[in-house]
């Protein structure tokens, strides 16, 4: 596996997809080399045992010869064609990863970080059904409530939302409940919260992508929405 940490491990991530492929072409070179030296043996024992009385007739072994190049040459055309195919693949994830780094990505979770005094969290909410009122309730580590807010009534669908910490209190993490209102009590609904992209770690030629942020690692299907 690799990862991508900022722009400057593109060229990295390039180098090591292009091993992988170089690896692949020659596994597939040796095969199509083994393939021929089977053939050429197989020939070489058919002359040795044909009937000296009835020798076989150089066209056939003329046309032998003819479709064993023109099979020789299809493998290596699909073989060709299969590298390529990966190696655009390969480059597409990796650029895809590189584009990633340093972007928001919500994922569902009830951490919210407070990276600074002051500092804004973002978040966003997911609903089925439309709600006559929706809260966002933020609680700090010993679990007292310090901040709520209701968002109203909220159609269906995703809703953006964002809170901003008071100065006095502390950088670090607070947890953040997400509540619409069902008849006359509150249920608790999924919150996702955005988090920074540190870095992208890409599945084996480029396929599968884990987005790794500070709040830890979720896979590319994870993830809500990008911002």
């Amino acid at each position: 596996m690799s990862t991508v940490d900022g722009t400057s491990s593109s060229s990295n991530i390039y180098e090591l997809i292009n091993q992988q492929n170089q690896s692949s072409s020659t596994s597939s070179s040796s095969q199509a080399a083994e393939d021929s030296e089977m053939f050429m043996k197989l020939m070489i024992a058919q002359l040795q045992n044909q009937d000296p009385t009835n020798p076989a007739d150089t066209t056939d072994f003329m046309q032998q010869i003819s479709s064993m190049s023109m099979v020789e040459s299809i493998n290596n055309l699909v073989s060709n064609i299969d590298d390529l195919g990966s190696s655009l693949l390969s480059g597409q994830a990796a650029l895809q990863a590189s584009s990633m780094v340093g972007r928001s990505v919500f994922v569902e979770s009830d951490i919210a970080q407070v990276t600074e005094v002051g500092g804004r969290v973002d978040g966003l909410v997911s609903l089925e059904n439309s709600a006559s009122d929706v809260r966002i309730s933020i609680y700090d580590g010993a679990g007292n409530l310090i901040d709520r807010s209701n968002m109203g009534n909220v159609e269906a669908g995703d809703h953006n939302f964002s809170w901003v910490a008071n100065e006095d209190l502390p950088v670090g993490n607070y947890r953040i409940v997400a509540e619409q209102l069902v008849g006359d009590e509150y249920e608790q609904i999924p919150a996702y919260m955005g988090f920074t992209v540190n870095s992208v770690t890409l599945g084996q030629n480029g396929i599968g992508m884990t987005i790794n942020t500070s709040a830890g690692s979720v896979s590319m299907d994870e993830v809500k929405q990008i911002g």
